[in-house]
């Protein structure tokens, strides 16, 4: 069952609306854009973050009818940060769940960090649905890459990797994210905090980023939960689901953008995944890294979307 409105976004005039999807699960959805112009989903990172107004202004929205919405857990989902009944699987269903309920027959899906992850393995499961791929900065969640992230790029912040590693006892320094997962699932909630604000600032001292600390850390906090639920289960991909999923994509326009200083999703693991789709084309950003709204890659974005929507009304 889903609800709708009709109201002026922050970019154009868009429909809104929640659709119920099951174990107590409702996603907020978004559209922007023309009504009759080519379908696409926009798929946002974490996992546990939420659809922002930056990930949508890389399209032509002239040209584009933009779907987006919060994952289960994530932004103006409900229930925010809950990870019961909460994996890749399920939010492959809701993918599904929701292109049916738009009436949209097929779409390019683009994503960006865990957003191209979420739209390479729906697109490996629903290949019928997809007219293209958009894959910018791909995270590939297996074990050497989610060990690179917590203790391999230790090197490159180390004061911001010790300001996160001292909260946890000695024993578990060495393996945060086991650690990680307890705390944002039945920590004490003033640890919860400290956690929260030191995890952020790891993150933006890899990403080149940085941002003060919200004054409200709650959302933070739940995107945590279901971010470090989601780490710690391998996102429900394992080491190989990836490549498996790019071996079944259907023969449409496939293109990987990744930051050359990318050090959060590092541009050889998503190399690896892209040398198994034939067709496809994987271009170096210089100098952007992990950040989607660095003036590079942004132009990178918009020239690729450019490019895609082309093809897309020519074989329309």
């Amino acid at each position: 069952m889903s609800s709708m409105e009709t109201r002026a976004c922050i970019d154009s005039p868009c429909r809104t609306g929640r659709l119920a999807v099951g174990g107590g699960h409702a996603i907020a959805w978004q559209e922007f854009g023309a009504a009759q112009g080519v379908p696409a989903l926009v798929l946002h990172g974490g996992p546990g973050s939420a659809l922002t107004p930056g990930l949508v202004r890389f399209f032509d929205l002239a040209r584009w009818r933009v779907i987006g919405f919060d994952q289960r857990g994530c932004g103006a989902s409900t229930p925010r940060g809950r990870i019961a009944d909460n994996t890749t699987h399920h939010l492959l269903q809701d993918i599904e769940a929701l292109r049916r309920s738009l009436g949209v027959a097929r779409w390019c899906v683009v994503g960006g960090s865990w957003g191209a992850t979420l739209a390479l393995a729906y697109a490996g499961r629903h290949p019928h649905a997809v007219s293209g791929l958009l894959l910018r900065g791909l995270f590939v969640p297996d074990a050497q890459e989610l060990r690179w992230f917590f203790h391999g790029a230790r090197a490159l912040a180390p004061h911001a990797w010790e300001d996160l590693a001292a909260l946890a006892p000695p024993a578990a320094r060495e393996h945060l994210l086991p650690w990680l997962t307890a705390v944002f699932d039945h920590g004490a909630p003033a640890l919860q905090e400290r956690v929260t604000l030191a995890w952020l600032a790891w993150e933006q001292a890899l990403a080149g980023s940085s941002a003060p600390a919200p004054a409200d850390l709650q959302p933070a906090i739940d995107r945590y939960r279901v971010q470090s639920h989601y780490l710690a289960h391998g996102c429900w991909l394992g080491d190989w689901a990836l490549h498996a999923a790019a071996r079944n994509l259907p023969r449409v326009p496939v293109r990987f953008l990744h930051g050359q200083a990318d050090v959060v999703c590092r541009p050889a693991a998503a190399r690896a995944v892209q040398a198994l789709i034939p067709g496809s084309h994987f271009d170096l950003v210089p100098h952007a890294g992990h950040d989607p709204m660095h003036p590079a890659m942004s132009a990178a974005m918009q020239e690729a979307l450019r490019s895609l929507s082309q093809r897309q009304e020519e074989n329309a």
